[in-house]
């Protein structure tokens, strides 16, 4: 079983600096006290980031493998979060935009799939406690 470890520190305020597994640091939180305010990333914003950032490694390789030339790729992902504590997520909209000459429909459509069903680590994690709804479209670059 793969095992590694993040770390985050506490500066001040509500910011904090993490670092993945290798040490690369990541600004994460606010500080509303200083002037000017220290914006970083918002927690909950990560996982979303973590979500799609996941499935996109695994779809552009796969899309590779496949022999499908992407000259643009996007993801986005729209999360409902409930207005009360805990504040989870209730549905995350993921939407993929490739862009590519003669991109095959069926092989994009197989590459999504097999991401979201079975590679994405953080999907998996994700999906049991929130509905994730996916779209795709081409577009010829």
């Amino acid at each position: 079983m793969a095992q590694g470890t993040v770390h985050a520190k506490w500066v001040e305020g509500d910011l904090f600096v993490g670092a993945d597994r290798n040490g690369r640091p990541l600004l994460i939180g606010h500080d509303d006290r200083r002037e000017p305010a220290w914006n970083a990333v918002k927690p909950s914003d990560l996982l979303m980031l973590g979500m799609i950032a996941c499935s996109g490694l695994d779809v552009v390789d796969i899309l590779a493998k496949q022999h499908q030339h992407l000259s643009d790729f996007e993801i986005s992902a729209t999360g409902d979060q409930s207005d009360e504590p805990p504040y989870a997520f209730s549905k995350i909209q993921i939407e993929y935009v490739f862009r590519g000459d003669h991109l095959n429909p069926a092989l994009v459509q197989r590459a999504v799939d097999l991401s979201e069903n079975k590679y994405c680590s953080v999907m998996a994690t994700v999906r049991p406690g929130c509905e994730i709804i996916t779209h795709y479209r081409i577009e010829e670059a």
